[in-house]
Order: C-alpha cells, then sequence, then structure tokens
C-alpha cells in the first residue's frame, strides 16, 4: 500500500512537469502552421505568442505603419511569392533548426514592434503574390518581414 502511494504520488508530479515542459516548448497540440524556409534559415508563425523572436502588428493607417507590404497580381513583380493547392500544409516543410525565427501577429503595437501596412498599390517596402489555401496575406506579410528579404532577387523558398 505504502508503495502504491508513492508512485502514485511520483506520477502526480511528474505529469505536470511535463505538460509545463511542453507549454514552455510550444509543441503541446503542435499542428503544420505557415512558414517559410529560405537557404539554412526558416521563418514560422509562432504558436504561442510568447515564443516568437519577433512581433509584428498590422494596421489600416498608412500614416501608422513602419512597414508597407503591396500585395501583387503578378509572380514576377513580386520580392516573394507564394503559390500552393494542396489544402494541408506541410508539416516537415521548415524543419525546426537554430536559425529558426518564429514571429507573432499581434493585435497591440509595442514600441519597436514593425507595423505592417498591406497595400495593392506602391511604394512598398516588400512585394509579395500569395495564391495559397494555407497562407492568408497577413501570415505571408508577417513572414517576410520576419524574414527581411526586401531588396533581394526573388529567392527559392519552400513550404
Amino acid at each position: 500500500m505504502l508503495r502504491l502511494n508513492v508512485r502514485l504520488k511520483v506520477l502526480a508530479s511528474v505529469v505536470p512537469l511535463a505538460l509545463v515542459a511542453l507549454l514552455v516548448r510550444g509543441n503541446l497540440l503542435s499542428s503544420a502552421h505557415p512558414c517559410i524556409a529560405i537557404a539554412n534559415t526558416s521563418v514560422e508563425i509562432a504558436e504561442l505568442p510568447w515564443h516568437a523572436d519577433l512581433h509584428v502588428a498590422f494596421t489600416d493607417d498608412p500614416a501608422a505603419a513602419t512597414v508597407r507590404v503591396q500585395i501583387t497580381e503578378d509572380a514576377q513583380t513580386a520580392d516573394f511569392a507564394i503559390v500552393d493547392d494542396n489544402n494541408a500544409a506541410d508539416a516537415s516543410a521548415c524543419e525546426l533548426n537554430p536559425a529558426t525565427r518564429a514571429v507573432s501577429i499581434s493585435d497591440m503595437v509595442e514600441r519597436g514592434t514593425p507595423v505592417i501596412y498591406l497595400t495593392h498599390d506602391g511604394p512598398a517596402d516588400y512585394r509579395i503574390f500569395v495564391r495559397s489555401n494555407n497562407f492568408s496575406q497577413r501570415d505571408a506579410a508577417a513572414l517576410v518581414v520576419g524574414a527581411g528579404i526586401s531588396g533581394r532577387p526573388q529567392e527559392a523558398a519552400s513550404l
């Protein structure tokens, strides 16, 4: 009987610690989420805001923006294009590695947070083309700002 009580106490203390460890790593109920892989780096939308390396916010006011992202209708004019026709995101598209950056989309603007204004007209800091079942235009804009790919020739990336 004493042995059973000790085992139950150990089990009762280990289970909460395991759950906390999963929450801290951000892997509880993990599912595929928007990410882009460029060269040896990947940028992903953070599952949990406190897990993010960068927070971004969006605005409808161009004067309040610190970053302008133009949505283009032609992939050839974009700095970055995301095109897929698959209904399910590929969970292995972005391998987690030490260079992975997590981006969180915040509802509140904090000092130092890039504030993104989506537009269909120029000028813009970034130009993106998005035709995806897995990425919204906001997701793509947040990832491109997080990756900082403006001004580079269009890069090959995997989804």
